[in-house]
């Protein structure tokens, strides 16, 4: 049995990934112990491992980020997304640090799993590998090591070939840096400083680089290649999908008719507001031969207005069920609801340039699997055009259906355990042969 410490910022969509590894390593007799926000306890101990919260200093609401960080309130562009880096990611990561350090204090440790935003790992993986447990860095949305293949993460540019492209993502590289994110990047060497240790040259997004290796939930066929990256990347697939509860929707037997579904969603965290892709996504359509079906992601139905007729909606739907009657997905891309739907084969509309969104939508357009529209807020005649192109032209179904097969395949959460207990055996034959 391997005691493992599993540490999350408090934002949903980094939990709820980890609750699946959670789940696999307690029924594979592990010892586990989930460092996260002070809401997510119900669920940490649901999956049968003890929580352990994060101080007040790093803990906060991501369903209410306005109240918890009110100097996000009018930023636009470029200026958000580098006050976010600073205020809710590297700004927790001291207090994170001391967290983790009271846990491996508290009790001994085999292997530490981060997800990549848990930014207080930095100082952690800045202390030499035998002075400090294995840590292992969980891959919960696109692979951002650095590499010159590959532009920055974040950008959502596709890979370049040959000299001219290494050359354009060196630049990219120098840009984001050392000009736009130059003050996340010296916060974060600070942080590690005030640690007590020296920082790498790492940049920040790709402290990762730095772990003892990254596992990442994702298929190998739906990652940018990465050479020249000396970093073991164990590719294990995305969690496999809980089954699907709850009573369905009275309409759900209208998806039996012969019209093409099309699935919207603005999954469930920012869908505050629906007129940015489910209201442009039900407009878009409502002349259209399919039936469109939204899901609002726990907010009242009654935001959409008067539905089309061609309309059904409900707060959540099980994906198990409808994912496989499903002809086209309309998301603002989710990594985790990307994948649900490339499993069934499912191609893809992304409309998303937020977080890590514009990632995904790359990577969905770079395999063929689908399209992106470049934007969060699609104008109807967008979303008309790019279903209208996934349902005419088979490629983009075929595409999805060749990645859905290597994620069916792939063996998700239960090979994150596998790769832990590797890690652990390696540990203790080290010790033994010292």
């Amino acid at each position: 049995m391997a005691a493992v410490l599993l540490c999350s910022t408090p934002v949903h969509a980094h939990v709820t990934p980890l609750l699946a590894v959670t789940r696999a390593l307690v029924s594979r007799g592990h010892d586990v112990r989930f460092l996260t926000g002070a809401r997510f306890a119900a669920a940490v101990e649901d999956a049968g491992a003890e929580h352990l919260p994060l101080p007040a200093e790093a803990d906060f609401d991501d369903r209410d980020l306005a109240a918890a960080f009110p100097g996000r309130a009018g930023r636009t562009g470029l200026d958000a997304i580098r006050h976010d880096m600073l205020e809710i990611f590297v700004g927790p990561g001291a207090a994170q640090h001391r967290a983790v350090l009271d846990a491996l204090a508290e009790r001994p440790t085999d292997v530490v799993l981060v997800e990549p935003l848990f930014l207080g790992a930095m100082a952690l993986v800045a202390v030499p590998a035998e002075h400090r447990p294995p840590v292992l860095a969980l891959g919960i949305f696109p692979l951002g090591l650095k590499s010159d293949r590959t532009a920055p993460f974040g950008l959502g540019v596709l890979p370049a070939r040959g000299p001219l492209g290494v050359l354009r993502n060196r630049a990219l590289h120098r840009f984001v840096e050392g000009v736009a994110f130059a003050a996340p990047q010296r916060a974060a060497q600070d942080m590690v400083r005030a640690a007590g240790r020296e920082p790498s040259s790492t940049f920040f997004l790709g402290w990762p680089a730095d772990a003892d290796a990254v596992v990442q939930l994702t298929v190998p066929e739906l990652e940018y290649p990465r050479p020249d990256v000396a970093t073991p990347v164990r590719f294990v697939g995305p969690p496999r999908p809980a089954p699907g509860g709850g009573d369905l929707p009275e309409w759900w037997g209208d998806l039996g008719t012969r019209r093409p579904v099309v699935h919207v969603t603005q999954g469930t965290v920012a869908n505050e507001d629906p007129t940015q892709l489910l209201v442009p996504t039900l407009r878009a359509l409502a002349d259209e031969d399919v039936l469109v079906v939204a899901a609002t992601g726990g907010r009242p139905v009654a935001s959409l207005g008067a539905l089309p007729a061609n309309a059904r909606a409900a707060e959540y739907l099980p994906y198990d069920a409808l994912l496989p009657r499903t002809s086209v997905l309309v998301t603002n891309g989710g990594y985790g609801g990307v994948h649900h739907a490339l499993r069934h084969g499912v191609p893809v509309v992304v409309a998303g340039k937020t977080e890590d969104k514009a990632e995904v939508a790359a990577r969905v357009a770079w395999t063929g699997a689908g399209v992106r529209l470049r934007t969060s807020t699609p104008r109807p005649g967008q979303v008309r055009r790019a279903v209208r192109r996934l349902l005419a032209d088979p490629s983009y179904a075929r595409a999805s259906a060749r990645l859905g097969e290597r994620i069916a395949a792939s063996p998700g959460e239960d090979g994150v355990v596998d790769v832990v207990e590797e890690v652990v055996a390696a540990r203790e034959a080290s010790r033994a042969v010292r």
